[in-house]
């Protein structure tokens, strides 16, 4: 079986979540003998491929006079409006940027006509002409390129995963990692909404990473709730025995580590620890991370009078995310609204106890996490409180924590997928 996959971002060229599950689904679907040609806007040349074979969409020569991609391109320039998107934006942050920037934007009629288009492969002002063209590579790869099953991720890739459908006549998969409703919290931008509910009307099936999330497929979007299957995402295991890391510290650390933006809660960690250290001054509380809430997080910190007890450390990825598990007492992972979470498992992975939010899709298939509302902080400082001062309890949590989550595996989550694809090659 040959898959044909859409997605924005591979390791070690990532900004969250998205590129870290499409390498775990790509590395279990090998293990089942699923071939996969994935397709990222811009590659760098130091992906790993030892389980997909990349295709650089900068690469990719387009002649828009052949009538085929002149077409389409027609067909999909609604994509194409000056709009500064950044992932998890929050929609004062986006409205402010709006207002602030000036929209400089070169005529993309005057310049599209070229025989490659250059991809940054990033979020920003540019993003949706960039989903477009993506869209109008991915016409020309479904035409020569072998493939069973096209299967995109997220809404940057859904008109990419359509038009390679109506090119070759191949079922199309849309899998759903985020909704708008958990990057904005119901204030959606209307486009990146109907973009998103075209990609999973046009599917053949629609994977969702939880039941939260299929939910929100099925209420939001009014998709067929025969159409929308669940499979949960994995964790990578560690290939390396577990290192201890000395922490030069004589305080315990509790860890926020995800985009510092309204979907992920900062602001109630920030409350949390607060009140912990009300209670006991010797904990350090970290924020590992970057985001559009970063500057106000930091301002809370300040006027909460706890900075000589917290640490902003900026984005974090790779061998980083590890040593800062490995240095951790606690994490927290307080989300609003979270389609599932792989960070607690890779926290768990490292034998740390963690506390999650009732609101992630994660909850759904953890027993021994700690499991609270976001908006409850003193239910999360009391969590946390007693997680760092009572080692019997923490003791239990990591280490049933750690058994559990090694039975979370892609290969696992893969065998799903690939089910998914069977089903929609026998209709």
């Amino acid at each position: 079986m040959k898959v044909l996959m859409f997605g924005w971002e591979f390791p070690p060229h990532i900004s969250g979540g998205l590129g870290t599950a499409c390498f775990g689904l790509t590395k279990g679907l090998a293990k089942h003998q699923v071939e996969i040609l994935f397709v990222v806007p811009k590659a760098h040349g130091d992906e790993d491929q030892g389980s997909v074979k990349i295709i650089n969409a900068s690469d990719v020569e387009i002649d828009l006079r052949n009538q085929l991609y002149n077409e389409y391109f027609k067909r999909i320039t609604y994509l194409e409006v000056g709009a500064f998107l950044v992932p998890y934006m929050s929609p004062q942050e986006y409205h402010r940027l709006n207002d602030y920037s000036e929209h400089d934007y070169t005529d993309l009629q005057d310049s599209v006509y070229r025989q490659k288009f250059e991809f940054s492969g990033k979020y920003g002002k540019d993003l949706l002409q960039e989903v477009s063209r993506y869209a109008v590579v991915a016409t020309r790869l479904a035409r020569e390129q072998h493939f069973d099953v096209i299967h995109a991720h997220d809404w940057m890739a859904y008109p990419a995963g359509i038009a390679a459908k109506e090119v070759s006549g191949k079922p199309f998969v849309a899998h759903i990692h985020a909704t708008e409703f958990d990057r904005t919290g119901g204030y959606v931008n209307q486009t990146i909404y109907d973009i998103e509910r075209k990609g999973m009307e046009y599917a053949d099936r629609v994977i969702a990473v939880s039941h939260l999330t299929r939910n929100t497929c099925i209420s939001k979007y009014n998709i067929d709730p025969d159409k929308v299957s669940v499979v949960h995402n994995g964790v990578i295991p560690r290939e390396e025995a577990d290192v201890t890391y000395s922490k030069h510290l004589p305080e315990k650390i509790v860890t926020f580590l995800g985009r510092i933006t309204f979907q992920k809660g900062p602001e109630y960690f920030v409350e949390a620890a607060a009140k912990v250290l009300k209670r006991d001054p010797n904990v350090r509380f970290v924020m590992a991370g970057s985001g559009d809430m970063l500057n106000r997080m930091i301002k809370r910190v300040a006027q909460l009078r706890i900075s000589s007890n917290f640490n902003f450390t900026g984005f974090l990825q790779g061998t980083d995310v590890d040593k800062m598990f490995g240095l951790s007492d606690v994490y927290v992972m307080p989300s609003v609204s979270e389609p599932f979470g792989i960070s607690p498992l890779e926290a768990m992975r490292s034998n740390v106890p963690v506390i999650i939010s009732k609101q992630s899709g994660v909850a759904e298939v953890l027993n021994h996490a700690v499991k609270v509302d976001f908006w409850d902080i003193d239910a999360m400082a009391n969590a946390i409180y007693s997680l760092l001062h009572y080692n019997g309890l923490s003791g239990m949590f990591a280490k049933h924590g750690k058994e559990e989550v090694e039975n979370l595996k892609w290969e696992n989550a893969a065998a799903k997928v690939k089910d998914v694809y069977s089903q929609v090659l026998r209709w």
